[in-house]
């Protein structure tokens, strides 16, 4: 094994079919879980933490509810709407990890996070139970959902979010972010290869084209440059090499 600890995020976007509200791509989800019940099958990695998006699960409901990541609610049926949605695309990843032999437990942020300074303040994420999992042999399996939040009720907590404080907490060696695109590009449509500072691709760096709540590219962006960890950002053909030790798409930081 490389010793290393490794997390990967499963863009919503890439699991489901994001305009289409509560639709799984179920190829793309089957060839994502292939891929890492390969590696791990090779001992090609030591310790990963997989964490996915919302996609068409939960940014539809989110966006129905006004929730986003500073924006909350005190309406229980509005987080459960949220909350019911991701749990069950939690559900369909575990199933297809699990039937590749590979030991994936769920972790829901709702039941363990909260921003304790409000909307703009700190994110308290309990690492532990991920952590806990690793080191038992376990591969913990998070994804965006909703969080308690001082002043707004819930509000909603990215998949990027979650990968930034969850690298930091257990001090992750490498990070990658398997996107629909195979890294960001620049005004041709070509990869960037290495970002340092976001003042230098901010304006390449614009909206989601789909619903998303959680701020979509240039988001992803910002969150990965203030790790101290290498950070890639790449498309779905490349999840392998990445899992496997390559440098595909694009590096942040």
């Amino acid at each position: 094994m490389t010793g290393e600890t490794v997390v990967c995020k499963l863009g919503g976007s890439v699991i489901t079919e994001k305009d289409r509200s509560e639709t799984l791509d179920a190829p793309a989800l089957d060839a994502a879980c292939d891929a890492i019940a390969g590696v791990l099958a090779d001992d090609a990695i030591d310790r990963l933490v997989v964490v996915h998006g919302g996609g068409s699960f939960g940014h539809h409901h989110a966006s129905a509810h006004g929730m986003t990541t500073t924006a909350g609610t005190h309406n229980v049926d509005a987080v459960m709407d949220v909350h019911g949605a991701m749990t069950t695309l939690n559900r369909f990843v575990l199933d297809r990890l699990h039937e590749r032999n590979v030991p994936a437990l769920p972790v829901h942020p709702l039941s363990v996070g909260a921003r304790t300074g409000g909307p703009d303040g700190e994110l308290t994420l309990p690492s532990e139970p991920a952590a806990t999992l690793l080191a038992e042999g376990f591969v913990p399996v998070l994804h965006g959902d909703g969080v308690a939040t001082a002043s707004e009720g819930v509000t909603v907590i990215s998949g990027d979010e979650l990968v930034v404080e969850l690298a930091a907490d257990i001090d992750a060696d490498r990070v990658g972010l398997c996107s629909t695109v195979p890294g960001v590009l620049d005004g041709d449509g070509d990869v960037v290869p290495r970002i340092d500072a976001f003042e230098d691709v901010a304006d390449l760096l614009g909206a989601s084209e789909s619903t998303d709540v959680s701020g979509g590219m240039a988001a992803k962006v910002e969150e990965l440059l203030g790790l101290g960890s290498p950070a890639f950002i790449f498309g779905p053909d490349d999840l392998e090499g990445f899992l496997r030790g390559d440098s595909p798409g694009t590096r942040i930081g």
